[in-house]
């Protein structure tokens, strides 16, 4: 007569915590299983590999990066336009960039044309007319410092890039046309892959935003961007009506089962005016607390118009979330 199988609770210890399978009980050693292939990855959510942008790595997950915005335009939406102003555009670049920089921007995004609805098209020769001089004396003033192209054409990104620009940020990442991701592929630089939609027409926002920056990440390695040069910013006010915005900053922390760093760009947004029923110039606060909640759903960078004030902001939300501490801290003593 056979051996009566063990309980389970009795089964041959293998090890710490670890039970010897036993084939008796038809356990997991007797059903087959897939294992990953010697040449893939692990597919597992986590923290995303360190990633050099220009002259400088960020290690994600260590705390949030601050961008800092310069729209050399006529017609930004938050009134910063630097060719609103009057004067030369550069050197007024040069003067915000500096003073962003002092109050701990990590990054500079350099844009020429507003994505505001029913601004003025703008074509890539005026476009790259305005953003080229500028990234080049921001290369040159601020050689430590990483700066980013915002444009939707190939043309004005390679001439960004061709610059000094360290990374491209498109703000239509989910579009079928793959050029600028052709551009970044050439010219070896990161890539933001921003979601957006010509209407703000959803049946499952959350599910629709993760399956289209899906698609728009394979179609960039498709094109010859590394996986790891590749940043997903979900489209905070592009293509979602302000209840699609707060259910987007709601859920924010889905975006990481997407295996990139995340970008958050609310900075005074028409969303924030329409909670708080006030201009742009004074959305400063409501910007610092979208700040925190991307912070405490784990973003990697935050791109604003008010720099100071949201690396505050960021970095007493970090000291909470990811333990992130100022240099010579005695604190925890």
């Amino acid at each position: 007569m056979s051996e009566p199988l063990r309980p389970p609770d009795r089964a041959v210890p293998a090890g710490r915590g670890v039970m010897a399978p036993d084939p008796r009980r038809g356990g997991g050693a007797a059903t087959p299983s897939f294992a990953v292939p010697a040449d893939a990855g692990a597919g597992l959510p986590g923290t995303p590999a360190p990633l050099a942008i220009g002259p400088r790595t960020f290690a994600w997950g260590t705390r949030t990066f601050v961008v800092g915005i310069l729209n050399v335009t006529p017609d930004s939406f938050s009134g910063d336009g630097l060719l609103g102003a009057g004067g030369d555009p550069v050197a007024a670049a040069l003067v915000l960039a500096r003073r962003m920089v002092d109050e701990g921007a990590d990054l500079l995004d350099v844009g020429g044309e507003s994505s505001r609805p029913g601004h003025a098209a703008v074509d890539a020769a005026a476009e790259a007319g305005r953003v080229v001089p500028v990234i080049r004396a921001l290369g040159e003033a601020l050689p430590g410092v990483p700066l980013s192209v915002d444009t939707t054409k190939p043309s004005v990104a390679d001439a960004a890039v061709e610059a000094g620009a360290h990374l491209i940020n498109d703000v239509w990442g989910v579009a079928e046309d793959d050029g600028l991701a052709r551009v970044a592929a050439e010219r070896g630089v990161p890539l933001v892959v921003m979601h957006n939609r010509a209407e703000a027409r959803y049946t499952a926002l959350m599910a629709e935003i993760m399956a289209d920056l899906q698609r728009a990440l394979e179609r960039a390695v498709r094109a010859g961007v590394p996986w790891e040069h590749l940043i997903v910013d979900p489209g905070f006010g592009f293509g979602k009506a302000p209840a699609h915005n707060l259910a987007l900053l709601r859920e924010l922390a889905a975006l990481r089962l997407l295996g990139r760093p995340v970008l958050l760009g609310t900075s005074r947004k028409s969303t924030l005016g329409r909670v708080l029923d006030l201009p742009p110039d004074e959305r400063v606060e409501a910007t610092i607390a979208t700040t925190v909640l991307g912070v405490a759903a784990g973003v990697d960078l935050v791109r604003v118009h008010d720099v100071r004030s949201n690396v505050r902001a960021a970095r007493m939300a970090d000291a909470v979330v990811r333990g992130w501490r100022p240099p010579g801290w005695e604190g925890d003593r």
